[in-house]
């Protein structure tokens, strides 16, 4: 089981952006040290829900910080990126952190970002399928050129090469995986044969059924059953963690503090073309994550992830550490995490 802190660099009330910033980097060194398997980075623009602006940055940054865990973008938004900068980025950091580094893509959402950004919304409804190929031929071909909708430019060469054969112990381009968040982007990454990333609002009935979802689309796209077993495995499942010596006590640290990070968070977003959107009610969504994933003791959060993975088939997991909002308390569920969590899975 891969078990790895999935890191918002959340901005709860109260707090500055670099006091948000500062414990999402101090998470990452402590997921290293205390043995977890992988740190996960999100981005998001313009609201307090996080404010990491680019993963990506963040990523090239934790991977200075440390030598071994891995480290993924949770994930790069693609609407709002133009695939072969995001591409390059890719392959610098693959390349000069020996393959620790893993890129997640996304579609992100209809908000403002695309008007600023100035890619519009159509890059969001559907330019998706065309910045994924463009990204995956760069990451796979020593030329590109491109003739699409929204890209069109002369072939130019790969620089860097991801699987430049001088990098060393470098093999092949970067990881890459999908969020998936409907049927269509399900059916799109098992088209090409990418692993997902699963949100953390879905329960293990739910992400069982998208894993079947995605097994009977990659081999209805003539992917060998083989392969299909093969890219299954680096699935990602995220979820909450919040370790306790009871899960009473796990759950009120994290009722009493998401839910005014989720408010001021979730009603920040501001749609590009002005349509309404369902806020879900904080309380009850702090509630229901608790309720979803492991917040307890060590035991009842081993026991959780275990049944998850025997439940959906996922066994690689990225879980919000900094659902307390405080830095001693993230630092304190980090190390409960990797000192008295993991040794049961293992």
């Amino acid at each position: 089981m891969d078990v790895g802190a999935f890191i918002l660099a959340a901005q709860f009330p109260g707090q500055g952006q670099e006091e948000a910033l500062h414990r999402a980097v101090r998470s990452a060194e402590l997921s290293e040290e205390t043995g977890l398997d992988a740190v996960w980075v999100a981005e998001h623009h313009f609201v307090p829900y996080g404010v990491c602006p680019s993963a990506v940055t963040l990523a090239a940054l934790l991977l200075g910080r440390t030598r071994r865990i891995g480290v993924g973008t949770a994930v790069s938004v693609l609407p709002t990126a133009h695939p072969v900068a995001l591409g390059e980025q890719a392959a610098l950091l693959h390349l000069l952190s020996g393959g620790r580094f893993t890129l997640g893509v996304g579609r992100g959402g209809p908000w403002v970002d695309l008007e600023v950004f100035g890619s519009g919304l159509r890059a969001y409804e559907q330019g998706f399928p065309e910045s994924l190929d463009l990204l995956l031929r760069w990451l796979r071909e020593p030329r590109v050129g491109a003739d699409g909708e929204r890209f069109a430019f002369r072939e130019v060469a790969v620089v860097p090469r991801p699987d430049d054969a001088l990098a060393g112990p470098v093999v092949g381009a970067p990881p890459v995986v999908v969020a998936c968040t409907s049927p269509t982007s399900v059916r799109l990454a098992a088209e090409r044969g990418l692993p997902m990333l699963l949100g953390m609002h879905c329960g293990d009935e739910e992400k069982a059924e998208v894993v079947g979802l995605w097994r009977k689309s990659a081999l209805a796209a003539g992917r060998s059953p083989e392969h299909v077993e093969a890219v299954a495995a680096r699935h990602v499942s995220a979820g909450v963690v919040q370790i306790a010596d009871t899960r009473p006590a796990a759950a009120e640290i994290l009722t009493k503090a998401m839910p005014g990070w989720l408010r001021q968070g979730l009603e920040a977003h501001v749609t590009v073309d002005g349509r309404e959107r369902r806020m879900r009610d904080p309380v009850a969504y702090a509630e229901l994550l608790c309720e979803l994933h492991p917040v307890g003791s060590p035991r009842l959060c081993a026991d959780r992830l275990a049944a998850t993975a025997e439940r959906t088939g996922i066994h690689r997991f990225a879980l919000l550490v900094e659902g307390s909002g405080d830095l001693a308390a993230t630092e304190e569920n980090v190390r409960r995490l990797g000192g008295e969590v993991l040794p049961l899975l293992r």
